[in-house]
């Protein structure tokens, strides 16, 4: 594969946005395509903020320029923009609507900004697809699936080197046998979420 195709996974510590790029690492070693999952920084604890890079095909490096994602996936509203450093006006921006003020923002007095004030910012720099991940994952049957929600997403939004079915399976593989029908059902809401809106 020729191509380079770089993804972004952020949000707050404990929303599984390490144990999203690992799925996506491991879907790409399933399909043969060479690929590099990296955590650039941030906590891993429930609170902190946390920013994985996933790097697919002809590339050297886990690292990326700015301004150079194709896709950027966010468990939160608020860390999504803070990450627009990554992304340009073609860059397929997939965030859970759901808001959970990082402490970073809680202890500094902060107000937590409107949503709809949020996407449009978002809008501004990039194609996004807001999904209610929460929602979804309650629905499928348990709110933890929310990163398996917003995996489903990504998806549907054309930037994967990969079929959904082989994300899925490595998404399965990583589960046990008694969660798995779950994990399904919150990948399938994720995906229609956003076939929906195209």
């Amino acid at each position: 594969m020729n191509k380079k195709i770089s993804i972004v996974l952020t949000g707050v510590g404990g929303q599984g946005v390490i144990t999203a790029a690992k799925m996506l690492g491991d879907a790409a070693v399933k399909a043969g395509v060479p690929v590099f999952v990296s955590e650039i920084h941030g906590m891993a604890q429930r609170g902190g903020d946390v920013v994985c890079t996933v790097r697919l095909g002809a590339i050297e490096s886990p690292m990326l320029l700015l301004g150079t994602a194709d896709a950027l996936v966010s468990t939160e509203p608020v860390e999504a923009l803070r990450n627009v450093m990554y992304v340009h006006t073609k860059t397929k921006l997939v965030t859970d609507t759901n808001p959970t003020i990082p402490f970073t923002v809680a202890a500094g007095g902060e107000p937590y900004p409107k949503l709809e004030i949020i996407l449009k910012e978002l809008a501004s720099f990039a194609l996004v697809y807001p999904v209610d991940a929460v929602g979804l994952a309650k629905q499928a049957g348990a709110v933890i699936t929310k990163n398996i929600v917003l995996l489903g997403a990504l998806s549907a939004v054309d930037v994967l080197p990969f079929s959904q079915d082989v994300l899925l399976q490595a998404i399965l593989d990583d589960v046990p046998q008694k969660y798995q029908d779950i994990n399904k059902r919150a990948f399938e809401a994720g995906r229609q979420a956003v076939l929906k809106k195209k």
